[in-house]
């Protein structure tokens, strides 16, 4: 009788082991399914503006780091209209995972801040290199956050840092000791974000599938400029292109 009523207790707990199995595999797979991709192209329908010149003959260094001339990074656009650097990211997500263990990584390299546009979570680690040989200073302007201000000498290496909120918009961070030398970063609650590369092109994977506000953001054109719809995201790509244009003249 003992015997008997083990193997049916152990026949019930196997069948329970191999429901919860069953359930973990079909919750697993509705939520691939349920992911989708966000691709698009980010353009400027006009002529760009002449680019800026950047002086660095105050710091020898700075100059000495450059073979030929360098010019401000608020406007990349190729010779077709394709705009780099521009910020795409979703708005209102409800995101429950994690915070990415790898560190954002901003580089103080030749005088430039490096790379110029990036995107951070919340809670995640940012790591500062100084690959000068100068003395730098590093400023950060956000509006939420907590603002951090200190030196960087030349034999101060890496520094670390974090933001613990997400940020409405995008900010700048600065050197207070070479004006020209400014990035921009997104602070987000969440990894549905991505910069346009050299070609314009963006792309955010992994995106659960619904209804989101997308905005893309470029520095020159700011916040107030910035373009915002509506994207629904399902299984497979999703297209959604951005165009830029010179506000017409009233």
């Amino acid at each position: 009788m003992f015997f008997g009523n083990f193997e049916r207790i152990t026949k019930y707990i196997y069948g329970d082991i191999m429901t919860f199995r069953f359930f973990i595999a079909l919750f697993a797979l509705v939520t691939f399914i349920e992911a989708g991709t966000l691709k698009g192209h980010v353009k400027y329908d006009g002529k760009a503006p002449k680019p800026k010149r950047l002086r660095m003959d105050a710091d020898p260094v700075c100059g000495s780091s450059h073979t030929g001339p360098v010019y401000s990074e608020n406007f990349k656009m190729a010779k077709n209209g394709s705009m780099a650097e521009a910020l795409v990211y979703l708005k209102n997500v409800k995101y429950s995972g994690g915070v990415p263990s790898e560190p954002a990584v901003l580089d103080q390299k030749g005088c430039i801040y490096v790379p110029h546009v990036f995107g951070m979570m919340a809670g995640q680690e940012l790591l500062i290199k100084n690959s000068d040989a100068t003395l730098h200073n590093i400023h950060s302007m956000p509006k939420v956050n907590k603002e951090f201000n200190f030196a960087m000498p030349k034999v101060v290496k890496k520094k670390k840092s974090t933001f613990a909120k997400s940020e409405p918009d995008p900010f700048y961070i600065k050197c207070d000791v070479h004006p020209w030398m400014k990035t921009w970063v997104l602070v987000s609650d969440h990894p549905y974000y991505a910069v346009s590369d050299e070609n314009g092109n963006f792309s955010i994977d992994n995106i659960p599938s619904g209804t989101y506000e997308v905005v893309c953001w470029q520095e020159k054109f700011g916040s107030k400029r910035a373009i915002t719809s509506t994207v629904t995201i399902g299984d497979g790509e999703t297209t959604k292109d951005f165009v830029f244009s010179r506000p017409k003249k009233k």
